[in-house]
């Protein structure tokens, strides 16, 4: 039997102009999946013959989901991981309407990175609600970004493809009664250097407070110019729509219970 999956928000994909490939179209989106181990048996050399920026070598593309368990009056809370998302998607076309539109003063502090900040950030001070997560990341050398760009591109497309639409409630809108649910926040980034941690979330909570905060550490270095790509995904979108468990397991089975 055909089920239907449950409303996403899409919030914001942009390509930041960096050493590691020229800027992409920008429109909105962003995602993430669990910590794998590859076998590069050259990756070594390759590292050796590759410049070193402020985040290490080469190009890392990484994705990280989260699933939290989130109470019916959370949903509709102003100051909720939410209220946040949906903040940053109603932004979404301001900030994409220009390269240099994503910088509000001159020293290059990218509304990008903020937003990848924030999410991490709420992500984190939820901690004790969260039920399962997962990691993964592919290093690249910078020679191969469009090799980057490419997989960037594949693991957000393969979450969007997951839902039927994008939605996001209109801004003051009437609050309507939530209803408790399991909720998955996936983000899927591209970042230069090879420092930032993707590995094991998932594996225990001290491991996937590691990768988050590795994230939220690094998408800022530089005023967020290291931070090439991100696109978050949320999902469910209303607050009464009810994701199960067995919805979790199905539509993310990548997920690892905590």
């Amino acid at each position: 039997m055909m089920k239907t999956m449950k409303t996403p928000f899409t919030i914001l994909s942009l390509a930041a102009s960096s050493t590691a490939f020229s800027p992409a179209p920008l429109n909105g989106q962003y995602s993430s999946s669990s910590s794998s181990t590859r076998l590069h048996f050259f990756e070594g050399l390759d590292k050796a013959f590759e410049d070193a920026g402020p985040l290490g070598k080469g190009i890392t593309v990484g994705k990280v989901q989260v699933g939290l368990a989130v109470s019916g009056a959370e949903r509709t809370e102003s100051d909720s991981i939410f209220a946040m998302l949906e903040k940053h998607a109603r932004n979404n076309d301001d900030i994409g309407s220009s390269y240099d539109a994503d910088y509000e003063d001159g020293y290059g502090d990218s509304e990008l990175s903020k937003m990848c900040h924030e999410t991490c950030l709420a992500l984190l001070r939820k901690s004790d609600n969260w039920v399962s997560a997962c990691s993964d990341s592919e290093w690249f050398k910078e020679q191969d970004m469009g090799k980057a760009e490419s997989l960037y591109n594949l693991w957000a497309d393969r979450e969007a493809c997951k839902f039927e639409k994008e939605y996001i409630p209109p801004e003051g809108s009437a609050p309507v009664e939530g209803n408790p649910t399991v909720a998955v926040v996936s983000l899927v980034i591209e970042i230069q250097g090879d420092e930032t941690n993707f590995d094991r979330a998932g594996f225990s909570l001290a491991d996937t407070k590691n990768v988050l905060t590795s994230i939220a550490s690094d998408c800022r270095v530089e005023g967020g110019d290291c931070l090439n790509a991100v696109e978050v995904f949320w999902t469910p979108s209303e607050p009464t729509e009810v994701l199960s468990e067995r919805d979790t397991i199905i539509d993310f089975p990548e997920l690892i219970t905590l």
